[in-house]
């Protein structure tokens, strides 16, 4: 079977890769392959300190990709030979005043009629997992099987594997689906030609629906929502785990790499396809980050970027069998698109190549907004 996938973020990294694994011919289209959202996200792997109400459909998906990272980074680095920074050391989460911890304690209720395993602490108990912390922070939360890696690790061990297994890259745009006979049968690039397929993945973040050729409808409408953030660098011991804090209402969060990196994240603005670092954005992750853990000041600062997540109507992954036949799509991932990345490969290479799809795929169908659905 011949796949075209657009877009070489991690989804279309990994999808290459599985579905390349599964016996298919697989071209990649990207002029900039690992790169996007994809290079600038901090990496955390936390289905449980990520959910938020009404989101079940979404946490159990989580969780499913979650629990396959140790087997997926396995295979992957035994292939590559290169490190990806996978760690299992948990999330803590930490309150800065009462309404904060207010707001976790309704948060752990919750995880718990779910059956999450999360353990309540007090801010003496934050502090001795987490010496750096501020000595008013009020109390906590541990999610111990959460997790992290390194997306810049990641995404070019995830290329090199796919070009192991006889992906092909083509470091150019898509500008249009190529349709014969109300069929997706290629892609059309943008210096004029053609790659021929018999099923295309359309997995190109908020960009996706921006191509030439698509009927009205056929991709829901995938919005970007631009996220800056901060790396620093420390030179001895700073924190040992991913740490996520409340601060008056807002959230923050940093998480090491074991050298010395210190990633801080991320803002959260619905400002269209703008990619500007704002002086606003890092001021605001620079004064909650240091609410909570007053030494982050004394770190070395080493870069800023902006990224652009896809975020769907309902904010959930949009992933499967598109109204246009031979059209797959791939994409609505928001802040989960690094987490979901095992279990989306899974679910899309499964679609593409006509095997079983796993049964958490099935409220992310791009179905779900059709206007058939909701009359």
């Amino acid at each position: 079977m011949e796949i075209v996938i657009i877009g070489a973020g991690v989804i279309g990294l990994a999808t290459a890769w599985r579905a390349a694994a599964g016996g298919a011919a697989v071209t990649l289209v990207d002029p900039e392959p690992a790169g996007g959202a994809s290079a600038v996200a901090a990496g955390m792997l936390t289905p449980v300190s990520e959910l938020t109400y009404g989101e079940e459909p979404l946490l159990r998906l989580g969780l499913a990709s979650r629990d396959r990272y140790g087997a997926f980074v396995a295979e992957l680095e035994e292939l590559t030979g290169l490190e990806t920074g996978y760690r299992t050391d948990g999330i803590i989460e930490v309150a800065f005043d009462a309404d904060d911890l207010k707001y976790l304690d309704d948060l752990r209720r919750f995880q718990e009629t779910l059956g999450i395993p999360v353990e309540a602490l007090t801010g003496r108990e934050c502090r001795r997992l987490e010496p750096m912390l501020a000595p008013g922070v009020r109390g906590g939360l541990l999610a111990p099987e959460d997790g992290s890696i390194d997306p810049r690790r990641l995404t070019p061990a995830l290329l090199a594997a796919a070009g192991k297994l006889g992906v092909r890259l083509v470091r150019r745009r898509a500008a249009g689906i190529v349709v014969e006979r109300d069929t997706a049968v290629g892609v059309r690039l943008d210096d004029g030609t053609t790659i021929n397929a018999d099923r295309v993945l359309l997995a190109a973040g908020p960009w996706s629906g921006d191509l030439d050729g698509l009927p009205p409808g056929t991709v829901p409408p995938v919005r970007p929502v631009k996220g800056q953030v901060i790396r620093l660098r420390a030179r001895t011991p700073f924190i040992s785990r991913s740490t996520r804090g409340m601060v008056k209402g807002s959230s923050v969060y940093l998480v090491p790499r074991l050298d010395g990196e210190i990633v801080v994240g991320a803002t959260q603005e619905e400002l269209g396809f703008d990619t500007r670092v704002t002086a606003g954005g890092l001021w605001e992750l620079l004064r909650d980050a240091r609410e909570l853990l007053p030494g982050v000041t004394e770190l070395e600062f080493t870069e800023v970027s902006a990224g652009l997540r896809p975020g769907s109507p309902d904010n959930g992954p949009v992933m499967g069998p598109s109204a246009l036949p031979g059209l797959v799509i791939g994409t609505g991932h928001f802040r989960n698109g690094i987490l979901l990345a095992p279990i989306s490969a899974d679910i899309l290479s499964a679609t593409l190549l006509d095997t079983p799809v796993p049964e958490v795929a099935g409220p992310f169908s791009p179905g779900r907004f059709s206007p058939e659905v909701h009359s």
